[in-house]
């Protein structure tokens, strides 16, 4: 059942509370940036793509998927490796890198030239994602989220160059991971974070190369995930320190990058399949946000439009941080209901 979302004015004014002129801060205390703890490349991708994916009559998504692009531009190096902490006073603190921070911002570029109406913004995520794309990542998450870009790529130009190789790189990756078990169809021993971006990602290479086994192999591992992360009527997920085989939930603390991860991946499985299942995981996911969770309490903090950074056994971690925000906003833009947040 979906739970009517309340029109409250406006769904970014929390983002533009953590933004400034350079980027979106990592932390916050309350609803307050946490201006000590510094800028990071992955909150600053997460905002790219939701802001890329604002209804075009938000100016004020415009303007926050420019600062986010320019961010990722900045972190950005030749090689296509990229940055990830920048401090407060503006220096870059770590060293580039094919972390996470990669295969997000690839996500970023992507989904800003194939979401955006801004022409500049979409000719200089182009140019990034180009540059990005000469580069390769080793662990699991960074390839999927890089997947997700050329994905989006893709849908613009069918045959761009090193969004194509990217593909064909990810797919000899996930050839290489097998099952865990016949139990355990994960191809990791233990479930992480986002981790339904890897199902997602699988599904989208194996579209983007006619890889029929690999796309079904990602709707196979998407559908056991929700036999372990759906409880009733409801999504009980992977907490913070993961999940094995034979731990069974709900535990804590659960947080919104699996939720968003979900609606991602369930909004593709729909699109591939015309399951009407995936409907009810959608709305699954935007009423975990409402409270339809293992604590029965709302993940969105209606006064200030942000997203609690936890959910708790009791109640809810009360920062309002960049990653909760995005993820539960990127969550609500799937929702078929009226929502202004």
């Amino acid at each position: 059942m979906v739970v009517e979302l309340p029109q409250i004015r406006s769904s970014l004014r929390h983002l533009e509370r953590l933004t400034d002129d350079r980027g979106i801060f990592e932390h916050a205390c309350g609803p307050h940036p946490r201006f000590t703890s510094g800028y990071c490349t992955d909150d600053n991708a997460r905002l790219l793509v939701v802001a890329a994916r604002c209804d075009k009559s938000e100016a004020d998504g415009t303007l926050l998927a420019r600062i986010a692009a320019r961010f990722l531009l900045d972190a950005q190096v030749d090689s296509g490796f990229i940055h990830n902490r920048l401090s407060f006073e503006r220096m870059w603190i770590d060293d580039p890198s094919v972390d996470d921070c990669w295969g997000r911002s690839l996500w970023g570029f992507g989904t800003a030239v194939a979401k955006s109406t801004d022409t500049e913004l979409r000719n200089r995520c182009y140019e990034g994602f180009d540059i990005g794309a000469r580069a390769r990542a080793i662990s699991l998450r960074s390839v999927c989220f890089s997947v997700l870009g050329a994905a989006e790529m893709l849908t613009v130009e069918r045959d761009h160059g090193g969004a194509h190789a990217l593909m064909l790189w990810a797919q000899t990756t996930f050839a290489t991971l097998p099952a865990v078990s016949q139990e355990w169809l994960w191809p990791e021993p233990r479930l992480t974070y986002a981790n339904a971006a890897v199902a997602e990602a699988m599904m989208l290479c194996g579209e983007a190369l006619n890889d029929h086994k690999l796309l079904a192999r990602g709707l196979q591992l998407f559908e056991w995930l929700m036999t372990i992360e759906v409880l009733n009527d409801h999504l009980s997920v992977t907490p913070s320190w993961g999940r094995g085989p034979g731990e069974k939930g709900p535990a804590f603390d659960q947080q919104p990058i699996e939720i968003a991860a979900i609606a991602d991946a369930a909004s593709t499985a729909k699109r591939l399949t015309s399951d009407r299942y995936w409907d009810i995981i959608l709305d699954m996911s935007v009423n975990w946000f409402l409270g339809n969770n293992d604590s029965g309490y709302s993940m969105i903090n209606v006064e200030h439009g942000g997203g609690h950074d936890g959910l708790e056994p009791n109640g809810v971690n009360l920062n309002l941080g960049a990653e909760s925000t995005l993820c539960m906003i990127s969550t609500m833009q799937h929702s078929s209901s009226m929502w202004i947040i």
